[in-house]
């Protein structure tokens, strides 16, 4: 299959990334080699967008120190790259309106630069040629408008069992999720993402939307893990990049102070949808 017939795909990853790690760069890179792998997709964008502090997860440090580090970590990627659109929001966004906002935002990018036919540059000085040609080689001499790549959302196993928790994703969200956009889940041991798939009606209609990616070098890094550890003093060295980890001793970011931030707070989600089901 040629490269101008495979679908090109841009890779977003949300969440806390609080703070990122080495596991959450190694998403990209396992998520690009399976789809390039397909033959039939070309992944040419991958996007952090960390979650803004609306989101109000206990622990979460500010935004503003989570994306900075998430920039530091991707400094010398050719190709994965932070968007703070999420982030700087006043209140939490459903990650269908992050990805609705990239999609758009593509599209956009895409009517402002056109892809002409050089050879539509040569029609006035050839016109009596052209008039000569048939039906099948006007249609060669038309713009050709190039395709905007899909933005599919790429996760863990925990975040499509998180699909399961009530009132933590509107059902109408999820359905447009895999329906509209697709996931690419990568999977960590001790998760069965394909028992999962078949026990939801919804991801098993959409299933061929879903692609699942079995992760056989396994990494068990958490950012859950990276914070108990520096609340107790131990080394995170080769957990995180080492810009990170600089950043973090830098601004003593995690501690017993920090974990407790949120602390009794509803999660936005949660609180939202709860709040709706009820009205």
């Amino acid at each position: 299959m040629e490269n101008s017939e495979k679908t090109e795909v841009v890779l977003l990853a949300c969440g806390s990334f609080n703070p990122i790690t080495n596991m959450h760069l190694r998403l990209f890179e396992l998520a690009k080699d399976y789809m390039n792998g397909t033959g039939r997709y070309t992944v040419v964008k991958g996007i952090i967008s960390p979650v803004g502090d609306a989101y109000k997860k206990k622990g979460l440090i500010p935004a503003y120190h989570r994306v900075i580090m998430a920039e530091l970590a991707t400094k010398n990627s050719k190709w994965v790259e932070v968007d703070t659109w999420e982030s700087l929001q006043k209140e939490w966004k459903e990650t269908l309106k992050v990805l609705r906002h990239h999609q758009e935002k593509l599209e956009a990018s895409n009517c402002d630069h056109p892809q002409n036919s050089p050879t539509l540059e040569r029609l006035g000085r050839k016109r009596k040629w052209t008039e000569k040609q048939d039906s099948s080689q006007k249609k060669s001499l038309e713009p050709k408008t190039k395709a905007v790549p899909k933005v599919k959302l790429l996760c863990g196993a925990d975040l499509l069992e998180s699909f399961a928790v009530p009132n933590l994703w509107k059902s109408e969200d999820i359905t447009q999720i895999v329906a509209n956009y697709g996931l690419i889940c990568v999977t960590r041991a001790g998760n069965d993402a394909q028992k999962f798939i078949y026990e939801s009606d919804v991801l098993w209609k959409h299933q061929s939307n879903i692609h699942v990616v079995n992760e056989w070098i396994t990494n068990d890094i958490s950012s859950t893990k990276i914070r108990r550890a520096l609340r107790r003093g131990q080394s995170i060295r080769y957990l995180v990049p080492d810009l990170v980890q600089e950043y973090i001793e830098k601004h003593n970011l995690y501690s017993s102070e920090s974990e407790d931030r949120n602390a009794g707070v509803i999660l936005a989600p949660l609180q939202r949808n709860t709040a709706e089901a009820k009205t």
